[in-house]
């Protein structure tokens, strides 16, 4: 800890120096700073590299950061060697009178307190102080200084890889989820729908093999319950993933689901092209989920799908005349933004209550699976 703080302060004071020396040059030879002002950020690349352990991006220009770190730098590094000249003063000279024997009582009146020490335990005590203090004002005018270097010359290669690698975390825990959650809602579809019509089926058919006399209806009626354990089959297996996304693509697809949705829905494919397989699925899960969500949920009588791409993204956005108030962090809303955040994209939902829904996902045309 001593060490951090020793060489943060190094870096302070040596950013004194380099600060100083940038305010004069603003000062006194500012039409000459497109010569100067490119050693002048390489200099403070390298500072703090070497004693902040902050690197940066070496494209950006940094003028307006020079600028900035001028005035911190002479302000804060003055304030911190003030501290730090205090701090020697006050130890060196109570040590000299401890050592000495040269001290003497001081009284300290307070309301209600009376206190006696001795001048070196109140030197002691004050320098104390001001290194608590240096320390403190140190650290704080590091922060400040990595938060300017990331706002002017941006995050070096390691912040971005440390970035890139907590997003890819994040969106691997999220495949995860959206994995489990689609087997539950597979389970549940398979529980609720095609196994009870199962069951009935199985139960129409054992009664007429025990019935002769009433066989001709049981069997009618076991075959209008298989057309209809059939066409729940159907929906099960298109609810999973539809053929036609895969065969005839995502316009087909979405017009299939205006097609059974029970209320009005108007589909505005903006596409030039068929985007890649992983970003298609999205768009099409994406627009699906928003609609079934209109008509359960936000009792919407009219959706709107808007699909609109420009030279490196694709969008899709869902609005309804709903009642609005839907949940990003519920069940389904939130499978799809963690769906759309594996493949590097954004997921938007704006739902003030009463005011309808608004559902937008914006995907990379490239989009690479974390």
């Amino acid at each position: 800890m001593a060490g951090i703080v020793f060489r943060q302060l190094t870096g302070v004071l040596a950013g004194l120096v380099t600060g100083a020396a940038a305010l004069a040059l603003w000062t006194f030879a500012w039409p000459y700073r497109s010569r100067w002002a490119p050693g002048m950020v390489a200099l403070e690349r390298a500072r703090l590299a070497a004693w902040f352990g902050q690197e940066t991006d070496g494209a950006a220009s940094g003028h307006g950061y020079l600028a900035l770190r001028a005035l911190v730098g002479v302000l804060g590094g003055y304030l911190a060697l003030a501290l730090l000249f205090l701090a020697l003063l006050f130890l060196g000279g109570s040590t000299w009178v401890l050592f000495s024997g040269d001290y003497a009582p001081v009284a300290l009146d307070l309301p209600g307190i009376k206190l006696s020490m001795h001048s070196w335990a109140v030197g002691l005590a004050c320098g104390v102080l001001m290194l608590a203090l240096g320390a403190f004002w140190c650290r704080l005018l590091v922060a400040t200084e990595r938060r300017l270097a990331v706002r002017f010359l941006g995050p070096g290669p390691q912040e971005l890889m440390r970035r890139r690698i907590a997003e890819l975390t994040v969106s691997r825990s999220g495949i995860v989820r959206v994995v489990d959650d689609e087997r539950r809602r597979i389970e549940r579809d398979l529980h609720d729908g095609v196994q009870q019509r199962g069951v009935a089926l199985a139960m129409l058919l054992g009664r007429a093999r025990h019935s002769p006399a009433g066989a001709a209806e049981l069997v009618d009626q076991a075959y209008a319950e298989s057309r209809q354990l059939l066409d729940e089959l159907r929906s099960v297996a298109w609810r999973i993933y539809p053929t036609a996304l895969d065969e005839l693509g995502l316009r087909t697809a979405l017009a299939g689901v205006a097609e059974r949705s029970c209320v009005p829905v108007t589909v505005d494919y903006g596409l030039a092209g068929r985007p890649v397989s992983e970003v298609e699925t999205a768009l099409y899960f994406v627009a699906r989920e928003a609609i079934t969500n209109a008509v359960k949920h936000a009792r919407a009588r009219d959706v709107l799908v808007v699909l609109s791409e420009d030279e490196r993204a694709v969008r899709v956005v869902i609005s309804d005349d709903g009642r609005g108030g839907a949940d990003p962090a519920g069940g389904g809303l939130s499978g799809l933004a963690r769906r759309v955040m594996a493949l590097d994209g954004r997921f938007e939902v704006d739902s003030p209550p009463g005011g309808g829904t608004r559902v937008c996902a914006t995907l990379p045309k490239a989009a690479s699976c974390g």
